[in-house]
Formats: C-alpha cells, structure tokens, sequence
C-alpha cells in the first residue's frame, strides 16, 4: 500500500483521512514527506514520525487493529464521550484523541488557535453535555492550574469525567493541585510504538502486559506498532521476540512491576558519570521539580572540565529568582539522590523550547545550555 501524506497540523485533514485509513484506505503518512519507495503492508492505518525530543526521528508503523485495540481498552477503561482535541494530531496522543471520537461515533472539539486558558474553556463549552474527556501534557496542565483563580477555568477542568495527562512525568505538585481543584487526573505511559498511553495510572489497559526483563519495561499486547519504516534492524532489536513467541516492546525505560503495577524510573541511557560517579537525570529531574517554581524543568547534562560531566536545571522563570530555587533545587536533590547529584548550575529563560507534541524540545534546551560556560562547582561539595 502507497502512503498519502497528510499535514499534521491540520487536524481536519488528519480526521478525514484517518476514518478511510482505520476502513481499509490509504495509510497516512505524518510527520515525514512521504518518499516514492514508501510502501507498507495491507491493514496499516498510520505512519508516524516520532517526536525526536532526544534523537532522530523514528517512522512508526500502526495497524488499523493496533490503534483499535487501543481506543476500546481506553474507553473499556475510562468510559466513552465527547472529546476535546487539545494536541497536535500529527503526534500519537493527538491522532488518538481522533480515533476514540470515531468510534464512540462523536464528532471531537478542536481547541481554536494556542492553548490558553480562555481557549480551552471555550472548547470545553462546545462539548456540550454529557461525558467529557480530553489529553493534555504536563506543560497544558500548568497553564490551567496557574489561572485557576478564573472560576471558569476552574469549572472547565473539573467538568472532564477523565483528562489524561502524558507525554513525560507529571510532577506530583501538579498532581496535587489538580486533585484539589476537583479534576479527574489519569496518568499515561506509553509511546507512539504501544499506539499512545497503554499504561493508566500505572495499571495496563485490557489487552496489555508488562514485564521487567534486566531492569528495562517491556510492553506486549493487540496495541503493539508493527516496526519502523524502512529500518528491519532497529525492529527487530526493539521488538524483540520471548521463546513463548510473545513480542515484547523494548521501551528503554528502567523501571519495575509489582502487583501488576508499572513504575517507570527513568531512561536507562540518560546516566551521566560525575567525578566517577552515576547519576541518573531523570531521578534528579523528578527532584528537582519538586521544588515551587520548578515544576516543568528540565535537567541537562554537561562535560565539566573538573568532574568529567554534571548536571544544568534549565526552567522559565525570571532571572531574580535564580539564586534562591537554584538553592532550593540543590537541597532536594541532596536529600533525595545524594550529594554529589546535585546540579551544577541553573539557566533561567523566558521560556523553554518546546515540540509541536508539547513536550520539552530537549536537544534543542542542550544546545542553550551549551552556550553557557560552566561552572567548578564540586558535585560533592
């Protein structure tokens, strides 16, 4: 089958082809312009490029079956509505929001130009009655919670029987606040490889399983991507087969399961050794984000001439306010990791790069920091 490239950011146009692709059509190629020797097998809906927040770009392959499976197990999970589609729809959280409100045989709300809280409040309007669900990320989520002065923003969050939050960590004090404010938080994991989140609040959706095998998560189940575009090797070193015949998805998290339940640690790769120690980023980014007014950072890491590498929190905040949250950071980090995992320096910006999926643009917050000359701060001292 010939693929029929489709801009993303139209998500009209997505909808549409979408519906004739889960029906047999053409497949839709997102996120990549689509080259003449693109040819994929019968049953395969979507093609779609990875967000490349920390790499290049992978080409997905999902079946019509795959991205199915995954919007019944949601609404078997969470209920069926009206949805709100507050993302892109050329990434895989965005393209769901579509496919779920095609089979529950609604029409989705697209959320008009930048997401603002007015905006988000207008669409919610346009939902009308009944069940009402949506998928943000956390960056979305802070947005809200930061006017939730305005009753109506406060009124519109709290009107959603579910909002799905993923996309990378929520932070627990974004958590906490929602809750608070009466809205029905569902954490996601999962990738454009598993089709979307398959993973609710830790808990496999129907359909799924999850195993631990040499401290890495692996996911198998019907929402399963069919490989990479292009690329046999690297489908079949992260789609690896068990003797049983069960194909596993490598997802290069490390993790564990326990009582059926998944906790994801952090990549296995985004490790730094400082002054001959190992230090994972993502436990000092959790840390980190902790901290009021940190709650969206980001942790880099850096070559140090003395310690070999460190570590840089980079965050939107004004530059009066370095000194005392980068105080702040250090303590938690020490409490929480240890010592010599405290970051070396802060880099305060108007605002953090961002990808069109909502998340941090991480290369891109990389190459900031690698402009700015670091410091001899001893992780240890």
């Amino acid at each position: 089958m010939r693929l029929r490239a489709v801009d993303g950011a139209d998500p009209v146009a997505v909808g549409a082809g979408l519906v004739t692709a889960l029906d047999g059509g053409a497949p839709l190629a997102l996120g990549f312009a689509r080259g003449p020797e693109d040819e994929v097998a019968e049953g395969t809906a979507v093609v779609i490029a990875t967000s490349g927040s920390t790499g290049v770009p992978k080409k997905v392959v999902l079946s019509a079956a795959a991205l199915r499976a995954s919007a019944e197990a949601t609404a078997l999970r969470i209920g069926s509505g009206r949805w709100l589609l507050a993302l892109s729809a050329g990434y895989v959280a965005g393209l769901q929001v579509l496919v779920r409100a095609h089979l529950a045989r609604t029409t989705p709300v697209l959320l008009d130009g930048r997401f603002t809280p007015a905006s988000f409040v207008s669409a919610t309007r346009e939902l009308g009655a009944g069940p009402r669900y949506t998928s943000l990320v956390p960056a979305q989520l802070a947005t809200l919670l930061d006017a939730a002065d305005d009753r109506d923003v406060r009124a519109a969050l709290a009107s959603y029987e579910a909002v799905l939050v993923g996309g990378q960590a929520l932070p627990p004090a974004q958590r906490d606040r929602a809750r608070d404010l009466g809205a029905r938080l569902v954490r996601t994991y999962g990738s454009s490889e598993t089709a979307g989140g398959c993973v609710y609040d830790g808990v496999p959706l129907d359909g799924v399983r999850a195993a631990v095998v040499d401290g890495e998560v692996r996911l198998a189940g019907s929402t399963l991507a069919d490989g990479y575009l292009g690329d046999p090797e690297l489908t079949a070193r992260t789609f690896a087969v068990d003797g049983g015949g069960v194909r596993w998805y490598r997802t290069g998290d490390a993790g564990t399961v326990a009582d059926g339940t998944v906790a994801v640690t952090g990549r296995i790769d985004n490790v730094i050794v400082s002054g001959g120690i190992n230090i994972s980023l993502d436990r000092v980014e959790r840390s980190v984000r902790t901290v009021p007014g940190l709650e969206g950072a980001v942790v880099v890491a850096v070559d140090h001439d003395r310690w070999g590498q460190a570590s840089v929190i980079v965050a939107a905040g004004p530059d009066g306010a370095a000194a005392s949250l980068f105080a702040a950071a250090r303590d938690s980090v020490a409490a929480d990791v240890g010592m010599p995992a405290r970051p070396d320096r802060i880099l305060l910006l108007a605002e953090l790069p961002m990808l069109a999926s909502g998340k941090p643009d991480r290369r891109a917050i990389a190459a900031l920091v690698g402009g700015h000359g670091a410091t001899d701060t001893s992780p240890g001292g």
